[in-house]
Parts: structure tokens; sequence; C-alpha cells
């Protein structure tokens, strides 16, 4: 596939077992710009020791959520990184519409909102069927990725088990938090007409395909 030249600030959306993140990692190869997940930036700026980071650290230190504002404030940091230049892909923020509006009142860019669109059973068979091992973190899937021995591993032998995550109930659980909480993202950025939204296929690489033609779009 064609290397794309295009400068773009992106938002990533979709559903817990969506497949965003594996369309964060292809949109940042093809367009040379980084992916930043919350978690990630997250755990850097605590490890950095910045003076957001020590903010960071004295709520998750507490077990404590991190407002917003912070959260904020560590994105607008990392997007002033020279990596940042010709774009970046926002992934896993905002997750509300308040955290849309900061990330507008704050001045910072968004040309395009791409959503990843799996229906709820799609979704429940993909997450329901993950199995991780213990040893060394393979995944693997009971439907589309089965060890060659059921429940071992076949790169270290260890155990696969289904993450907590992963559980029948938890994922009903996730699915009705993005639901009530992010979903509504899609008409506040529908309003701006910024948002695209890609049909998720069974092949990644099909998905990813259709990604990249909404970006070019």
């Amino acid at each position: 596939m064609k290397e794309l030249e295009i400068k773009m600030n992106l938002i990533l959306l979709g559903a817990p077992g969506a497949g965003k993140g594996t369309q964060a990692e292809v949109i940042c190869n093809e367009l040379k710009i980084p992916a930043i997940s919350t978690g990630n930036i997250i755990r850097e700026a605590i490890k950095s020791g910045t003076e957001n980071g020590l903010k960071v650290k004295s709520y998750v230190d507490k077990g404590e959520l991190v407002p917003d504002e912070v959260v904020i404030d560590i994105i607008k940091e990392r997007l002033t990184k020279s990596d940042c230049e010709k774009g970046f892909i926002l992934d896993g923020f905002p997750r509300t519409v308040p955290q849309a509006k900061a990330l507008d009142e704050m001045g910072i860019r968004i040309d395009k909102v791409v959503e990843i669109s799996v229906d709820d059973e799609t979704i429940k068979q993909r997450l329901s069927g993950r199995r991780v091992c213990e040893k060394c973190g393979a995944s693997y899937h009971i439907d589309f990725k089965p060890t060659k021995v059921d429940g071992i591993c076949d790169i270290c032998g260890g155990k696969t088990v289904i993450r907590k995550d992963d559980e029948p109930q938890t994922v009903i659980s996730r699915l009705d938090v993005y639901y009530k909480q992010t979903a509504p993202l899609k008409g506040y950025y529908e309003a701006q007409n910024k948002l695209v939204t890609v049909i998720g296929q069974d092949s990644v690489e099909e998905t990813s395909q259709l990604t990249l033609q909404a970006i070019e779009a």
C-alpha cells in the first residue's frame, strides 16, 4: 500500500473490542505519526517526574481518577513534541463530550474523528473468546486463533486464561459504559462535520484499508 502523505490530527473512536488499537497502529505506520493513548501518556508522565507527572502520581497513588484538566494538560504537553509535527492520533481520549469540549477550548485542532463500528454480538464473541498466556502474554482466540493444545500456549507452554476484562459480564458492563459516556461523542463531532464511520470487517486487513480510505477522503 502506498504510504500516505497527509498532515492530520485524528481521534479514534470505537467500543471495546472494535479493533481500535490495531487501526491506530496501522495509521501510525502509514502516516508516520504517533498514536497517543491516555494510559501510555499517564504512565510516561509519572515516569518522567515532570510537574504534570507528579500531579498524576498523587491521584494514582491514592487510587483516584485523574481529573480531566490534568489529563488534558498532559496531552497538550505531549502534543508539543517534535514527532507530532505531522499530526497525531488520539486513542482513548476524549471519552466524554465534556472532555472533547475541553480539547476544543484549549485550541487542540482535530481534523477527523474515525469511528470503528462493530456490532455488539461480534464484540462479545471477539472478547469472550480471547485467551492470554499467563507466562509470556501471548494472545489467542478460541475461534479465530486457537492454541494447538487447548489451554496451553504454543510459544512457552504456559496456561492460557481469560482476562477479567474479557469475561462475558464484564464485556456487557464495558459496552454499557461506552454507550452512556463515549458514544455521544459521535453526535458532537458529526455536528462539526468531522466524523467518519468505518464498518469493521472480519478481516483486519480489510478494515485497515477502509480506515485509510476514510482518512484520505
